[in-house]
């Protein structure tokens, strides 16, 4: 009459996390390529997307990603951004998002201090 199983009725699902704070990030600082990288949905890697908070100083990198299946999209928060694709150069500066398929060898540099949601999908950080 209720139209589920007796054990559909009796198991428990545990709840999903859905808001983390700055308490759940996990964060990485790379002082060689001067960024910093934090993790804001901890375990993302298990989802389809994994977002993250990357954070470069000026001339500051992420490290060259070979080509992956998959797609990238970013939001600049604030500062200024050199994106290579392959052998192109895009600039973003804060209020610019950027979205790419991750066919080629890609890496985000620095121009001036600069923070920005980066998200891939499927999940490579």
């Amino acid at each position: 009459c209720l139209g589920v199983s007796v054990s559909e009725f009796f198991t428990e699902e545990p709840e999903e996390q859905i808001v983390f704070t700055k308490e759940d990030y996990f964060i990485k600082k790379d002082e060689e390529n001067e960024n910093t990288i934090e993790w804001i949905v901890p375990n993302a890697q298990k989802n389809q997307m994994e977002p993250i908070l990357l954070k470069l100083e000026p001339g500051g990198s992420t490290d060259p990603d070979n080509p992956h299946e998959g797609e990238e999209f970013g939001y600049i928060l604030k500062g200024k951004v050199e994106i290579h694709l392959g052998k192109r150069i895009c600039i973003a500066q804060k209020g610019d998002a950027f979205y790419y398929r991750a066919d080629k060898t890609h890496y985000l540099k620095g121009i001036e201090r600069t923070e920005l949601i980066w998200v891939t999908s499927p999940p490579s950080f």
